[in-house]
C-alpha cells in the first residue's frame, strides 16, 4: 500500500489532516525536523503527530521519516512548482483499486436515478454546469443549479440524484439546499475536500479529494479544482461504458 493511499488519507481526522497538508507542502524541511519541531510548526501535539504516523502504518516518527524519504526518492519529481505537489499527491492517492471501487459505487447510484441534478455555488457552481454537460454528453441527461435558493419541489426530487459540489462541505447555503433534497427523499452524492465535513456526513455517498482550501484575503477561494474535474470525468467515463 502506498504511504499516502486514498484509504489512509480518508482515515485522518482534522488535526492529522493538518499534519498531512504540512508534510506535503514542506517535504524538504520535514526530512530534517524533530517530532516536536513538526508538531510546533503545524500547531498540534506530538501525540497527534504520532497518531498520524501510525495511521500511515509506521511504528513511530523515525520510521515515518525513513519511509517518507524513500517515498520521495521513488515517486516525486526533483523540483515541484507551485501547487504541483498537492496535485501529484492527489493523483497518487486515487490511482488504486480502492478508489476505483468507490467510483464504481457512485456510478451504480447514478444509473439507478432517473434524473441527475448537479448543485454548487461560486466556483463549484461553474463545475456543476460542467458536470451536467459532461454527463449529458455521455448519454445521461443532467441539469445544474448554481443558485442555492432555488426551490426544491417533490416533482424535481422524485427519483432524482443531487450531486452536490463543495470545497469545504461547510457552506451554510449549500448545506441547507442539500438538506432540502434529503427532506424530499432525493439521494445526495457529495464531492468535497474531506469526509469529515458536514456535507459529506449529510450525503448518502461521498467522494473526497483531500486538498486544503486556499483563500485570498480570507475571502476569495482559489483552491485548485483539478481533482474535482478528474472525479467528474472519471464518473462520466465509467458511466459512458455502462450505458454503451
Amino acid at each position: 500500500m502506498s504511504l499516502f493511499s486514498h484509504a489512509v488519507i480518508a482515515s485522518l481526522n482534522n488535526l492529522e489532516m493538518m499534519v498531512y497538508q504540512y508534510v506535503i507542502k514542506n517535504r524538504d524541511k520535514v526530512m530534517y525536523m524533530t517530532i516536536r519541531e513538526l508538531a510546533e510548526s503545524v500547531g498540534v501535539s506530538t501525540t497527534t503527530v504520532l497518531r498520524f504516523c501510525r495511521k500511515l502504518n509506521c511504528e513511530g516518527y523515525s520510521e515515518f521519516r525513513v519511509r517518507f524519504k524513500l517515498y520521495l526518492e521513488q515517486n516525486e519529481p526533483q523540483q515541484s512548482h507551485f501547487g504541483a505537489s498537492e496535485i501529484i499527491s492527489f493523483f497518487k492517492s486515487v490511482n488504486n483499486e480502492e478508489f476505483d471501487k468507490l467510483a464504481d459505487e457512485a456510478v451504480d447510484i447514478i444509473l439507478a436515478s432517473e434524473r441527475i441534478i448537479f448543485v454548487g455555488a461560486g466556483t463549484s457552481g461553474a463545475l456543476a454546469k460542467y458536470g451536467a454537460r459532461f454527463f449529458s454528453n455521455v448519454g445521461k441527461f443532467s441539469n445544474h443549479i448554481d443558485d442555492p435558493y432555488f426551490p426544491v419541489t417533490n416533482d424535481m426530487a422524485k427519483n432524482a440524484l443531487a450531486i452536490v459540489l463543495s470545497v469545504s462541505g461547510e457552506t451554510e447555503e449549500i448545506l441547507r439546499f442539500a438538506g432540502q433534497f434529503s427532506l424530499h427523499h432525493c439521494k445526495v452524492l457529495s464531492i468535497t475536500s474531506h469526509e469529515h465535513s458536514r456535507l459529506a456526513k449529510l450525503a448518502d455517498f461521498n467522494l473526497s479529494w483531500h486538498i486544503s482550501q486556499t483563500r485570498i484575503g480570507g475571502v476569495y477561494d482559489i483552491t485548485t479544482q483539478i481533482p474535482v474535474i478528474y472525479i467528474l470525468e472519471t464518473l462520466g467515463r465509467k458511466l459512458a461504458k455502462r450505458l454503451a
